[in-house]
């Protein structure tokens, strides 16, 4: 599975802090990795360099130059929760379909064959930004062999 991130904020030393779409936020000393990945090594050397990091377009990896980045999945596993944000209905439901589809080991291309619903579209809901229908959302949990229901808190 791969975690999107929504936020990422620069702390101290080389720890980063990062929100996640499913609404955990994460912390994460970059200096565990010196050893395996020596270029990183360069983050703490240079701290502008280390707070000039943003999260690429899809949220998955911190960048920070050409050569350096890091995937924020790897962050999400091995890095400490130290919270929880609330998240958007559209975001909870773009994780549980992006997390339900990822287990059933289906890519986009697929479900969108199964579902009929245009790969691009699922890529947005996936991501929170789209704005899917209830029956959207139901067709794309059938294609994949579910359904859902709704549970008032």
């Amino acid at each position: 599975m791969h975690y999107m991130a929504l936020k990422v904020e620069f702390l101290e030393d080389v720890t980063l802090q990062m929100t996640f779409q499913d609404g955990k936020v994460v912390r994460y000393d970059m200096s565990q990795m010196f050893e395996k990945y020596p270029q990183l090594e360069e983050l703490r050397r240079n701290r502008k360099l280390f707070e000039s990091g943003h999260l690429d377009l899809t949220g998955f990896a911190v960048i920070w130059n050409d050569e350096l980045d890091f995937d924020a999945t790897s962050i999400y596993d091995d890095g400490e929760v130290v919270g929880c944000v609330e998240t958007t209905l559209n975001q909870q439901i773009g994780f549980l379909l992006a997390k339900t589809r990822d287990e059933m080991n289906v890519t986009q291309t697929e479900l969108s064959k199964k579902s009929h619903i245009d790969q691009g579209d699922i890529s947005k809901i996936e991501r929170g930004i789209g704005n899917p229908t209830i029956a959207k959302i139901s067709k794309l949990f059938r294609a994949l062999g579910r359904s859902i229901s709704l549970t008032l808190l």
